[in-house]
């Protein structure tokens, strides 16, 4: 027969462990779902930046509080299924023209001469195409893969808009080599 003793310390072993898993919960449930979330990368799309199954941390805190800015890697609802997400680099920003000409990228703002953009993050020689050019309205974001031979993106689909956007990537965890903070 087991000892009443026995039977309150594990009663209070129990509760104490109640306790730990609903702080917890109550700690780590709204950073979920209000300031941080997983994704793992799918596809070649942002090669070489992101690979195909690299594990991040998108910030979804960051656009509450602020407008996302040009060259951020962002996570988003597709446009033409929102129940899939991507990944892409934010190329022009609201009420800018994007002009893809010859293999390169300019921004105009406005009545301003264009400014060409240097995208250091693309693999050498890479050439974006074709030649269009692309008026931004309010709200709206053109996003672009680093791996410009492989991406659907806005030169596909069409502009972005602003209330699709999840949030920022700003961890990259998996693979160990190439954890990084962007």
């Amino acid at each position: 027969m087991p000892e009443e003793g026995s039977k309150t310390s594990f009663i209070k072993e129990l509760g104490e462990m109640v306790r730990i898993v609903i702080i917890s919960l109550l700690i780590v449930l709204p950073i979920r779902f209000f300031v941080a979330q997983p994704f793992i990368v799918r596809g070649a799309s942002m090669d070489p930046s992101f690979r195909d199954g690299e594990y991040l941390v998108i910030d979804e805190l960051s656009y509450r509080l602020g407008i996302p800015e040009r060259e951020q890697v962002i996570v988003f609802r597709y446009p033409r299924d929102p129940q899939q997400f991507f990944i892409k680099r934010i190329i022009g920003l609201p009420g800018e023209a994007v002009i893809i000409s010859n293999g390169g990228i300019s921004i105009r703002k406005g009545n301003e001469p264009p400014m060409k953009l240097d995208e250091t993050y693309l693999s050498p020689g890479l050439r974006t195409g074709p030649d269009i050019t692309v008026e931004l309205g309010l709200g709206e974001y053109f996003v672009l893969g680093d791996n410009r031979g492989n991406s659907s993106d806005s030169r596909v689909w069409g502009t972005l808009r602003s209330d699709l956007i999840i949030g920022r990537a700003i961890v990259r965890l998996w693979p160990p080599q190439r954890l990084s903070i962007f």
